[in-house]
């Protein structure tokens, strides 16, 4: 039986235009060739930085399995929370720079001001370590001032993680910049696939050397792959930059740089605290190997909800270009599109992991079968947050990064208080509940903000059924 093109891309319109997805086969035809405008070229990155987040949750998944098989659960929930301290901390160590080179970067290359762009990538990545060792030399001091209050398992492996803070800062600076260009492999490549992979082979190579498999060497291995990493990305993006940003003289606007990147450090800090504080506050009421069972459930999710974050690393810096165009009209069309990107891999990706998850949970041992109900729970959180899109970066990206920060600000107190009170009374399944209920929370949030802000709708049912659906540009 016989099909032309037309009657293929026909059949796909019939498909996709009840669903939201767009004018079907055409534009994704169009988009796969890379024609189109700068919105299809947005597409094409989140669809590059989506692949790359898939291999990245894959090897990270897969290493996360081998780390629970060598070290134990006991072990390896100690590592999982003190790996966890590093990435809420670095996450602040950079002071907002990662996200506000989304901005800044675009906006110098369309006005070709060389100079504050030389200042800029110079000023944030210096900023970047210098916060990233300042914040480990205060946790380690921090540390040794309050042992007596610390469990004695946990000290080791949480005094020398802390070292890899400086590089790990530095890196998501690195990632940011990346992104700005549209660099998507050399801002995601080193960070999801690049520094899992050095982990795990250094790990093993640890082990097979002869050092004991044990939380504290996972953490001296974890210091040294960042480390790696980091050198490894800043040489390239070395590289890449030279031939578009020649040497020259540089203008540092610091405090204006600073006012700008501080809410949004605040958006990204609040942001990391509430996806990772039921990891952290399980490990305050139960023993390490409940938290490994936790954390493996969390993990586990991370397969669906690297679909929001790729979508979101690939969206910044298009709100910024949008809104300094004041192209309100391609921004509100942009931000449909975001959404339904993020909202249908989503729900199609969460389905797929219920049905799997079972056998995931088992690959890490028989005690991590028990974490199939805290990924249910979990789910309704992801998905809710998926509902509106990138909702958050387009706040941030339009001058209303102070507000996007007062709602994570509230999530976050939300998100403590509702652990506190649910996981003495339910376990860990109370600490799933409260994430899921404190996402909620936000997403909704969000989406009323957005709209009373820049009257743009960021909640998929309205954009899925609205008769007056933006035109594609």
């Amino acid at each position: 039986m016989r099909f032309s093109a037309n009657s293929w891309t026909k059949r796909l319109q019939g498909i996709a235009s009840p669903l939201g997805l767009g004018k079907g086969a055409d534009q994704i035809l169009e988009f796969l060739k890379g024609s189109g405008s700068e919105r299809h070229a947005a597409g094409r990155m989140a669809v590059s930085t989506f692949a790359v987040r898939i291999a990245g949750a894959a090897l990270a998944y897969l290493s996360q399995i081998v780390l629970a098989r060598l070290l134990g659960a006991h072990d390896y929930g100690l590592y999982s929370v003190a790996w966890t301290f590093v990435i809420v901390l670095g996450v602040m160590a950079c002071g907002g720079f990662s996200t506000s080179a989304s901005r800044f970067i675009p906006q110098y290359l369309q006005n070709r001001d060389m100079a504050r762009l030389r200042g800029f990538l110079r000023t944030s990545r210096q900023m970047a370590f210098f916060l990233g060792g300042a914040a480990a030399v205060i946790g380690i001091g921090c540390l040794a001032l309050f042992r007596p209050l610390i469990d004695t398992s946990y000290f080791q492996p949480l005094s020398v993680v802390l070292l890899a803070l400086p590089f790990f800062a530095f890196g998501l600076v690195q990632d940011g910049i990346a992104r700005s260009y549209d660099w998507s492999s050399l801002a995601m490549l080193p960070t999801y696939i690049w520094r899992p992979l050095a982990i795990l082979f250094l790990l093993v190579g640890a082990v097979l050397a002869g050092f004991r498999p044990d939380a504290l060497t996972a953490a001296v291995v974890a210091v040294v792959a960042t480390a790696l990493v980091a050198l490894y990305q800043f040489l390239h993006l070395r590289r890449r930059l030279g031939p578009s940003v020649p040497k020259g003289p540089y203008k540092v606007e610091f405090r204006s740089w600073l006012a700008v990147s501080m809410p949004m450090l605040m958006v990204d800090g609040f942001l990391q605290l509430i996806t990772s504080a039921d990891v952290i506050m399980v490990s305050f009421f139960q023993d390490p190997d409940e938290v490994a069972v936790y954390f493996a459930a969390s993990r586990t999710l991370a397969l669906v909800h690297f679909v929001y974050f790729a979508v979101r690393a690939a969206s910044a810096h298009r709100f910024s270009s949008y809104t300094h165009n004041q192209d309100l009209s391609g921004l509100a069309g942009y931000m449909r599109q975001a959404t339904l990107w993020t909202f249908w891999p989503s729900v199609a990706a969460g389905v797929g992991l219920l049905l799997i998850a079972p056998l995931l949970l088992a690959l890490f041992g028989s005690d991590f079968e028990s974490g199939y109900e805290l990924i249910a729970l979990l789910m309704i959180g992801v998905l809710a947050r998926a509902s509106v899109g990138p909702a958050d970066a387009l706040l941030t990206m339009t001058g209303h990064q102070n507000t996007c920060a007062g709602i994570y600000a509230g999530t976050f107190v939300l998100n403590v208080v509702l652990n506190l009170v649910l996981i003495p009374l339910l376990g860990l399944a109370g600490a799933a509940i409260a994430t899921s209920l404190a996402i909620l929370f936000e997403a909704t949030a969000l989406a009323v903000v957005a709209k009373r802000k820049l009257n743009i709708t960021t909640f998929v049912l309205p954009l899925l059924f609205a008769r007056n659906r933006p035109v594609d540009q």
